[in-house]
């Protein structure tokens, strides 16, 4: 074998002047956004509570079983799809509209008032703490000198 094969198999992409990370030298991508990455993860976490919350509905019989499991399954998958939706706009609305049937489950099971109330307040502090970040992160990148 020559020196310049490898002994590994290839792996499909090109791994350019940056040692393996698929992009050529002095194209380093923007960071991801704060905001984005926070508010997806608070929908996420709040889609596996409404899973639970949904799960003890339906063990206290609150109400017919298939009502149970829609309304759950369709609030849980709702905030799932909109978590992969806050690449726009319109995301940020759709979760803080999603907010509010988190709340209103605390009707049919007590315990989730305060759990919906926990993650309303979570939601507002990422959408803002992940908006100061993403600012201060442009300021710094517009200060630095290029090159």
């Amino acid at each position: 074998m020559s020196a310049s094969t490898s002994d590994q198999p290839p792996t499909g992409r090109d791994t350019g002047s940056e040692g393996g990370t698929g992009r050529a030298a002095g194209s380093a991508r923007p960071p991801r956004s704060a905001r984005r990455q926070f508010a997806a993860t608070i929908l996420s976490l709040e889609a596996f509570v409404v899973l639970f919350a949904t799960l003890a509905a339906y063990g206290l019989r609150l109400a017919p079983a298939g009502t149970v499991w829609l309304l759950g399954g369709s609030l849980a998958l709702s905030m799932l799809l909109v978590a992969g939706m806050l690449r726009w706009p319109a995301g940020y609305w759709a979760g803080s509209v999603l907010q509010l049937p988190l709340l209103v489950l605390g009707l049919a099971v007590r315990e989730m008032l305060l759990v919906g109330g926990i993650f309303v307040v979570l939601w507002v502090v990422a959408l803002r703490l992940g908006g100061r970040i993403d600012a201060e992160r442009a300021e710094r990148a517009a200060a630095a000198p290029l090159g």
